[in-house]
């Protein structure tokens, strides 16, 4: 099997290209940074295009004879992008891809969107029935690039399928790394007193939620929520870290409006010099947003069934940040 991965790069995206390796099909990755791929990049069944997806005189010949598109590529980490630049990627571009692809000939386009378009705080557990109530660009984008996409496959007949992942965690995330690296050093605070509900998904359980969106007859056309086995209140998850690293749990607590407020401040602060802010008050959703999901639906028409306990995961997680540098010492 050949398989397109767009977003290759990023977290989810090389651990989706290993994955793809080691099931045995011909890979063709494609990122604007491909910088993580260099580990694999001697393997003889991956091509490597280091090229925006949405540009056609460099991605298209590569579409013909792919039997997959998995699309993650999407504009999410940039504070200081307006509205419109965000539709540009998030909805505009998802949508001439899966046109691309169709007309290529590729066989299934697979698109990676998110829990986010559910806002803040949706009904508990959340499920593809709940009404999306996205609050940002991102999430506006996201849920109105999974319409897009699934309205052109309805039209003409052609296989899409729409995965929303929760939040999904493991080696080489980034934003797990953040979490060890502050409990370590002792800067971490809660927004609030930490009871909202976190509901990750170790990556492992991820791939494969995306091996059977691209591979079972029953996903085409289909929404599919993608979760772990359970929700956990934050203030458990940050006990459950710092346990694993031997540090006593944080105990600093601040009100959300003072840390949107910071937030908001530091993104104007860094939008002048071009940089991203550090703390946005999109990362702030995480710390303060209250969710979980339900994959029922994933779990009755596909077979899907996370393994990956978080206690497991975050362990796993911690035995690879030796590979990035490790952690600091506790701070005096």
């Amino acid at each position: 099997m050949d398989v397109l991965i767009t977003g290759a790069g990023g977290f989810i995206g090389t651990h989706l290209v290993r994955d793809q390796l080691r099931r045995g099909r011909r890979v063709t990755a494609i990122d604007v940074n491909v910088g993580s791929l260099e580990a694999v990049s001697g393997e003889g069944r991956l091509r490597v295009v280091e090229a925006d997806f949405g540009d056609d005189r460099r991605v298209d010949p590569h579409l013909a004879g792919q039997q997959i598109c998995f699309h993650l590529a999407s504009r999410h980490l940039e504070t200081g992008a307006s509205e419109q630049e965000y539709r540009e990627v998030n909805v505009e571009g998802a949508a001439r891809l899966t046109r691309r692809c169709h007309a290529a000939g590729v066989g299934r386009f697979v698109h990676c969107s998110s829990v986010g378009v559910f806002g803040d705080a949706p009904p508990k557990p959340a499920d593809e029935t709940t009404k999306p109530a996205p609050e940002i660009g991102y999430e506006r984008t996201k849920l109105a690039g999974e319409q897009t996409v699934l309205a052109y496959g309805r039209a003409v007949g052609y296989p899409v399928v729409v995965i929303r992942p929760a939040w999904v965690y493991g080696p080489g995330c980034p934003r797990t790394r953040k979490l060890y690296h502050s409990l370590a050093n002792g800067t971490f605070f809660y927004v609030g007193d930490g009871t909202n509900l976190r509901h990750p998904i170790f990556i492992d359980d991820m791939l494969e939620g995306f091996e059977l969106a691209a591979n079972h007859p029953n996903a085409v056309g289909e929404v599919f929520i993608m979760a772990g086995p359970n929700p956990v209140e934050l203030r458990r998850l940050v006990e459950n870290m710092a346990s694993l690293i031997g540090r006593k749990p944080p105990r600093m607590r601040l009100p959300r409006p003072v840390v949107w407020t910071g937030a908001w401040i530091l993104e104007r602060l860094f939008g002048v010099i071009g940089r991203n802010a550090p703390f946005s008050t999109r990362s702030l959703k995480f710390f303060s947003g209250d969710a979980a999901f339900s994959t029922e639906k994933a779990r009755r028409l596909l077979g899907f069934v996370p393994r990956v306990d978080l206690e497991e995961g975050l362990r796993r997680t911690l035995s690879d940040l030796p590979h990035q540098g490790g952690l600091p010492s506790a701070s005096k």
